[in-house]
């Protein structure tokens, strides 16, 4: 009738709608549809819009469902109105539904579009159904025949996913999972949506640049979308052949030959052209062996100087060059074409549902834009053939005179089953594609590149460990610790240059028990000796501490102070420290120190009336405080055998009138001697 719209009749799905949808319908129109599905199937029919006048409660405008086809059909159900919802299925008793639309005298309507299945695909959507429709993560849903609709849009593309306001079934046919002549199911994966989707060509839909959206969703595919080697020149170029070349001359008289070679995607420079522009010329690829091709990227000669493109074409294969199949969708008795691009630089997909199984390839334009030229790329995968079971000849009968025959005849069929076992399944043929250089260079980059990235890994570590342990180090380092130039190791090398020790004066260290440095931490016990050792005795060589491994002129105090000698660092025996600044007794000089005598009444630079005092604390006693005093003690004479000139002056004495107490520690071998002196 002339009330029929968009309609694709599959042997298992389809879609119909009325004529005009979704616009208002015409008045007094009339389409029948009959539908058949094999025989034993019963049919499906799932509405995705229903707008239809009831002004008349159904009396001139309606949709009528029927079981069967013919006068013995039977009535399903009459349907009419606006908007009308209808979630459920409308299922038919048999393989054959008659489907009838009728449009009266009305103002408003859009009309209907349905799609229909088998009943064993429950979960049939239709075309206008998007992933918005559904809230699951991911999803099955099967696709009627006939999805591409000119009413519909979708926005995105393989890989980056299609935007949620989409067609699903219409981006499925743009992806290439399913089939508009026969549909099929999806497996539907929502994701987070991208700032903006790309638009392209693909299986003769065209998909739109759309804005950002808060979903998107992909396709789950058997991933058999792989190049086969146009581009990346896997496929050499012997196996690249044409039926015609292009040849011209340059305006520097040069020849310009645009070879089959030339034709690889994305390949600068020319492409293959053909020199004579009829629907005789062809572009071959030998894939080396027989593959699984799911699909050809096309695009015109990339050079804006020449605008030549293919706009359609067919596609053969075949197992051995000689024979040829062109591609025809199931079910269809006409060769399938495919539309090529539109302009020369754009990459235009066509997938083949299902895949050609085959190793000779060939491209026959159909239609062109001024000469035949373009680039391409095949996808898909390695395709083996599972081999049959060897057929094992069983021992052949004893001759008896009465079965000479029939054994002749047994051995003369197995050797024809074994004949035809061998033709009938194809030997695999050695992949030669890949040349022996090739080979070799992709062997040693795979070897050599993770070794570098090991090499050069361990090095970043080896750097980053030392950073750390330096700074560690630095940070662990204390503030009273010896420099590195002052610890006792370095002048272990010093032994030679510095005064021996007398066997005969052997002793014991000297142990310091000043209740000022008592409560001290060990590492803080050398540099407050320094310091304060500092005020009273000068180095023996400018710049260098003269009094290594010689005994201090200190006596230690009686008793022990366990506070202070647990943590005394010089009483251990592992490791020699010295004060740095007592000077060394002579060699033949007494045990201990003699006390210094002061006669502070004849020395010039002090006020009359001080009487002459030691600097030596008695033992058990507390020097009283001198208010006002200053005292100096006299310099070194330069011979050792004086036991009066012992001490030098105190470094860094502030001079007269400073009020700070100079106590020195009495020796205990000359206690006595002293007293009887003073």
């Amino acid at each position: 009738g002339d009330g029929c719209g968009h309609t694709v009749l599959g042997p298992e799905s389809g879609t119909l709608a009325s004529i005009n949808y979704p616009q208002t319908s015409p008045n007094s129109t009339v389409c029948e549809w009959e539908i058949r599905v094999k025989p034993g199937q019963r049919v499906q029919l799932r509405f995705g819009d229903f707008d239809i006048d009831d002004s008349d409660s159904c009396h001139s405008s309606y949709l009528r469902v029927h079981n069967g086809i013919g006068p013995t059909r039977t009535e399903i159900g009459k349907y009419c109105g606006f908007g009308f919802q209808m979630d459920g299925l409308i299922t038919s008793k048999s393989n054959e539904v008659t489907v009838q639309f009728m449009s009266g005298i009305h103002t408003s309507g859009r009309g209907f579009l349905a799609a229909y299945s088998t009943t064993d695909k429950s979960d049939l959507i239709t075309c206008l159904d998007n992933a918005s429709h559904f809230s699951e993560p991911e999803f099955n849903k099967y696709c009627p025949a006939g999805c591409v609709i000119p009413f519909a849009d979708i926005s995105g593309t393989i890989p980056h996913g299609y935007r949620d306001s989409s067609s699903l079934c219409m981006a499925g046919v743009h992806a290439g999972v399913v089939s508009n002549t026969l549909g099929g199911q999806i497996n539907v994966v929502i994701s987070k949506g991208i700032p903006y989707y790309e638009g392209s060509l693909a299986n003769n839909v065209t998909s739109k640049v759309g804005p950002l959206s808060t979903s998107l969703f992909t396709f789950k595919t058997s991933g058999c979308y792989g190049t086969l080697g146009m581009e990346s020149g896997v496929i050499p170029d012997s196996q690249i052949t044409a039926s015609s070349i292009l040849e011209w001359p340059g305006q520097t008289g040069q020849v310009n030959i645009w070879k089959p070679e030339n034709a690889r995607l994305k390949r600068v420079g020319p492409p293959w052209a053909a020199s004579i522009s009829n629907e005789h010329q062809w572009l071959q690829i030998d894939l080396n062996k027989e593959k699984r091709i799911t699909g050809i990227i096309t695009t015109g000669s990339t050079l804006a100087d020449h605008y030549y493109y293919v706009s359609a074409y067919r596609i053969l294969y075949s197992d051995d060059a000689q024979k040829w199949t062109v591609y025809r969708e199931p079910g269809m008795d006409k060769d399938k074409i495919f539309q090529g691009n539109t302009e020369l630089y754009q990459e235009v997909r066509n997938n083949f549902i299902p895949p050609i199984l085959a190793r000779f390839f060939r491209i026959n334009p159909l239609k062109w834009q001024q000469k035949i030229a373009m680039k391409v790329e095949l996808l898909g995968c390695q395709f083996s053939i599972a081999r049959a079971p060897k057929i094992t000849m069983p021992p052949p009968p004893p001759p008896q005179n009465k079965n000479d025959d029939f054994s002749e005849d047994f051995i003369h069929s197995v050797k024809t089953l074994l004949q035809t076992d061998k033709t009938t399944f194809t030997p695999e043929i050695k992949n030669t594609t890949v040349t022996p250089s090739v080979t070799k260079d992709v062997a040693l980059a795979a070897v050599l590149v993770p070794v570098l990235v090991m090499v050069f890994t361990t090095l970043i570590l080896i750097l980053v460990c030392a950073w750390h342990w330096r700074k560690r180090k630095k940070k662990t380092e204390g503030t009273y610790d010896l420099p590195y130039w002052d610890r006792a190791g370095w002048w272990k090398g010093m032994k030679q240059f510095l005064p021996s020790k007398s066997a005969e004066h052997e002793e014991t260290p000297v142990r310091y028990s000043s209740s000022e440095i008592s409560h001290l931490r060990p590492r803080e016990v050398p540099t407050m000796l320094q310091t304060e050792s500092a005020e009273y005795a000068q180095p023996l060589v400018g710049g260098i501490v003269g009094t290594l491994h010689q005994r201090s002129t200190f006596k230690p105090e009686e008793g022990k102070e366990s506070s202070y000698a647990d943590l005394d660092p010089y009483n251990s025996p592992l490791q020699e420290v010295y004060h740095a600044y007592a000077e060394p007794l002579p060699i033949t000089g007494p045990e201990y120190a003699t006390p210094i005598i002061m006669d502070m009444s004849s020395h010039p630079s002090t006020p009359l009336g001080v009487p002459s005092i030691s600097t030596f604390k008695a033992a058990g006693s507390q020097a009283p405080p001198l208010a006002g005093a200053h005292h100096k003690l006299l310099s070194r004479t330069e011979g050792t055998s004086s036991a009066r000139a012992l001490y030098d002056t105190p470094k860094g004495q502030p001079g007269p009138g400073a009020a700070q107490e100079l106590v020195y520690q009495v020796p205990q071998s000359v206690a006595q001697a002293a007293g009887s002196k003073e």
